[in-house]
């Protein structure tokens, strides 16, 4: 680096008439505003060609800050006419949105300043929704500033005219950075970035974020690295203030249900928050759960208030009303999934309510921005736990939000199966050198590390498929010709790669199409079912385990499946009848690592829980009476009796992914121990083994001891062989399969099922086990599976942390800290509203057992 990175913090005044050009001024004072000091500390940053990261809070103004100096450069740039029939100049501003709903809202907001002060600039967007004319058009006549997503990023710089399309990028402008860059999306934005760079190397770029845990690795991000030393960094704007949120947890009358997620004991409360606000956003964290909730609310919903549904799964012009009436300020509230967490303003919402605890203080930053979305005014939220533990949840996510904290995840190490599908890209774009191509990959930071030998794996895994499968032709992509250069294989693999592009793989998806049947004569039988309006989709597996005539919630209503046709399910409407709910694959967050640190503070203070609810506080003083607290430290271990079973309890407050994994490990030693175990379930909190063994005596026994038990060393060979038995592995090799390219979904003028494309990967993952263990994929699918699905780092952090340190407690009977976790045993992934009485009832036996007739 020719200079130190810099770090503006609240930046100072500047000097508005050196930095703005007479035109920019006047609109700023037309409008009766003043420009941000780090507004123009980015002009500022702009005019020396230095790269920045701007870190500011809700309604600062960053998307402005971001783009003024691109149109203050625009402006003042001379303008040059392409002769008739050739391409103008590219373009100048690429932005990058994570959502395709962001860029088209960024496009609109944009126009008006450039109408007001009369500039000649064309913005347009780019994105999954664009027409091919448009697209075409683009690339011969681009306009001065394209806002797009990732995917259209990899599209664009794997044309054959890449290099005259971005010849002219001053700037790449990157928005709501952190939610792009600690996923595979963000590897392929990084190596797009890196392309970039070598195409247009005057290039800056400008990162725009609210929520940062660590900011010198989004700096780093930012920029190209350098082989050796220290990280490469971009200069750094930050934005203090800005009005601290007022967040509360709900208070209610209503007893707090044990366990269970659907919170509908707050229905009502819910609906008089409505009620006495303007417009609110009820953000929930999976699609069955806003399901339910909209359901819920409708219900009760007496004075019929405009309530609407935001969700994956819904069909997208579905989700583009529900947009326009918000815009339109002609809704009351809307449930909704992660689908509305980011950027999008819509002004009128005044208050967020988080139904579920939101498990992460960063995400609940990012979802409760969405109220009041403007820096000087408090954002208004309020958090309804669902159950006792997610009380605790939502009362260590509000002292985080008053500390300010952080809790994104880190930037992990560049995914392998990505670098393929940008080494297929680069072959599409024209002939490569692997060692330039290789420099170039080195340079984008989530890639820094990565070595030759890796790189040209990956190479000829593109080239050949690898050992195991290089005598298949359908394999070989890139071939190397005798000039050195590496080149496709056939043209026809463009057109392939481009249908295929990206990284999101969702789980097989069946459309869920209305039907009716034909009209016949009296008394004749029902004609054949006839499709209407497709309502949405869901994934394959939940309609594979309907049979004709089940129920089920979607899209706000109770629908009747009635059965298959090719990839559409035919439902049909229903009424006054109890229904299944879809249990969605998508939407589950684990719970991060910062609040289960606040959930185990909490019940280690005994003085702590005065402002806790007084049903919750019972419950935990009894706790420590008929068991222990522990310590935050300590790991506590229950062991008891009950029904002719016997049952193992451990709290490592950990989440979900790791608890499942720890769960499947401890089984493996249990059973080896001969102690029969029979099951395990696992929540964010704890989990629970049970069989017919009694661990309890066995533990005082040392047959095992419970320190042996836990041993760090249930990550070794226990681990590699339970993964391999299980079919976890085998989904996610599917996942790395596509995004690779190894195997393709979809084809010009078809597309492959999920079952088809199942089937295919796990006949190929069954080859390379046997014949090339060490395969470049299931190298990716290890490392994916051991961050993602296993959160193996996470698990052995907590394994280290309680050596030396667990507490056990044989017990007679069930203790009040177990109740949820026992009522989770057994509970179908697919329940009717039935199933909160039935579990009400179930919970009542437990409840006066552990507590003693206080529940």
């Amino acid at each position: 680096m020719a200079d130190a990175p810099s770090r503006i913090a609240d930046p100072p005044e500047m000097d508005t008439d050196t930095l703005l050009p007479p035109r920019f001024r006047d609109w700023f004072d037309a409008k009766g505003w003043r420009p941000r000091p780090h507004q123009l500390a980015l002009v500022e940053k702009a005019q020396v060609g230095r790269s920045a990261l701007l870190i500011a809070p809700t309604g600062a103004g960053k998307t402005l800050a971001g783009f003024l100096p691109s149109l203050i450069a625009l402006h003042q740039r001379p303008r040059t006419r392409a002769k008739p029939g050739m391409a103008r100049r590219g373009i100048s501003v690429l932005y990058i949105s994570p959502l395709k709903a962001l860029a088209v809202d960024i496009a609109r907001n944009l126009e008006a300043p450039i109408a007001e002060m009369g500039l000649a600039v064309e913005v347009e967007t780019r994105t999954g929704d664009t027409p091919a004319h448009k697209r075409q058009r683009q690339r011969l006549n681009p306009p001065d500033i394209l806002l797009t997503t990732p995917e259209q990023l990899a599209l664009l710089i794997a044309q054959k005219d890449a290099a005259r399309f971005f010849s002219d990028l001053e700037t790449v402008v990157l928005d709501e950075l952190h939610a792009l860059v600690t996923s595979k999306r963000g590897d392929l934005l990084a190596l797009g970035l890196a392309r970039l760079k070598a195409i247009a190397p005057k290039v800056r770029h400008v990162g725009l974020s609210a929520t940062v845990a660590d900011p010198d690795a989004l700096r780093a991000w930012l920029v190209p690295q350098e082989e050796d030393g220290e990280p490469a960094m971009a200069d750094l704007v930050t934005v203090a203030g800005g009005a601290a949120p007022n967040i509360r947890i709900l208070e209610t009358e209503e007893r707090i249900p044990w366990s269970g997620h659907s919170a509908r004991y707050a229905i009502g409360e819910v609906l008089a928050e409505i009620a006495a606000h303007t417009m609110t956003i009820i953000f929930v964290n999976t699609r069955s759960q806003a399901e339910m909730i909209f359901s819920g609310l409708w219900r009760i919903n007496e004075e019929t208030l405009p309530i609407a549904l935001h969700h994956g799964s819904l069909d997208a012009g579905q989700r583009r009303k529900v947009e326009a009436a918000m815009s339109a300020g002609s809704l009351r509230a809307v449930v909704a999934t992660s689908t509305l967490d980011l950027g999008l303003d819509w002004g009128d919402v005044d208050l967020v309510i988080h139904v579920g605890a939101p498990k992460g203080a960063s995400r609940l930053a990012q979802r409760i921005g969405r109220s009041n979305h403007r820096m000087d005014e408090p954002s208004e939220a309020v958090l309804v736990p669902a159950n006792r533990f997610e009380v605790l949840e939502c009362r260590a996510a509000l002292e985080a939000s008053r500390k300010g904290a952080q809790d994104t995840p880190p930037i992990r190490d560049g995914a392998l199966d990505v670098l393929a599908q940008h080494v297929m890209g680069r072959a599409v774009a024209g002939p490569f050198f692997a060692d330039d191509l290789y420099e170039e990959v080195r340079r984008a930071y989530p890639y820094r590390h990565l070595d030759a030998d890796t790189f040209l794996r990956v190479v000829d895994f593109v080239a050949t498929g690898g050992y195991a499968l290089r005598a298949y032709e359908r394999h070989a992509r890139i071939r190397l010709t005798a000039d050195g250069t590496w080149r496709l294989s056939h043209p026809r693999l463009a057109q392939q790669y481009r249908l295929n592009v990206g990284t999101i793989i969702e789980e097989p998806l069946v459309k869920v199409r209305l039907a009716g049947r034909g009209k016949t004569r009296p008394g004749a039988p029902a004609g054949p079912l006839r499709g209407g309006r497709v309502l949405g989709e869901v994934e394959e597996y939940f309609a594979e385990q309907l049979s004709p005539g089940d129920t089920f919630l979607f899209a706000g209503e109770t629908l009747r499946f009635e059965g298959m046709r090719e990839t559409e399910m035919l439902v049909s409407r229903a009424a006054d009848e109890a229904p299944k709910i879809p249990a969605y694959a998508g939407g589950k967050f684990p719970l991060s690592t910062f609040l289960a640190e606040g959930v185990r503070a909490m019940l280690a203070d005994p003085d702590g829980g005065h402002h806790l609810p007084d049903q919750v506080r019972e419950w935990l003083a009894i706790q420590r009476l008929v068991s222990v607290l522990p310590r935050r430290d300590q790991l506590l271990v229950e062991t008891f009796p009950r029904a002719e079973r016997f049952y193992m309890v451990a709290y490592p407050f950990e989440g979900r992914l790791a608890h499942q994994t720890l769960g499947m490990l401890l089984t493996r030693r249990l059973e080896r121990a001969k102690l029969k175990p029979t099951g395990f379930v696992a929540t964010d909190y704890c989990v629970a083994i049970w069989g017919h063994g009694d661990m309890g005596t066995a533990f005082a026994d040392m047959r095992p001891g419970i320190e042996a038990l836990f041993d760090a060393d249930m990550l070794g060979d226990d681990l590699e062989a339970w993964i391999s038995e299980t079919w976890m592995l085998k989904r996610t090799f599917r996942a790395c399969a596509l995004i690779s390219g190894l195997i393709e979904k979809r084809h010009p003028g078809q597309e492959k099922s999920g079952r088809q494309v199942t089937v295919s990967t796990d006949l190929i993952y069954d080859v390379l086990r046997s014949h090339e263990p060490d395969h470049i994929l299931l190298q990716a699918t290890w490392a994916d599976a051991a961050s993602g699905l296993l959160d193996v780092h996470r698990l052995s952090e907590m394994l280290s942390r309680i050596s030396g340190r667990i507490v056990h407690k044989r017990l007679d009977r069930v203790s009040p800290l177990a109740v949820p976790i026992m009522l989770e045993i057994g509970r179908e992934p697919v329940a009717g509203e039935a199933a909160d009485d039935i579990l009400a009832d179930a919970a009542d036996d437990l409840v006066r057992e552990a507590m003693g007739g206080a529940g």
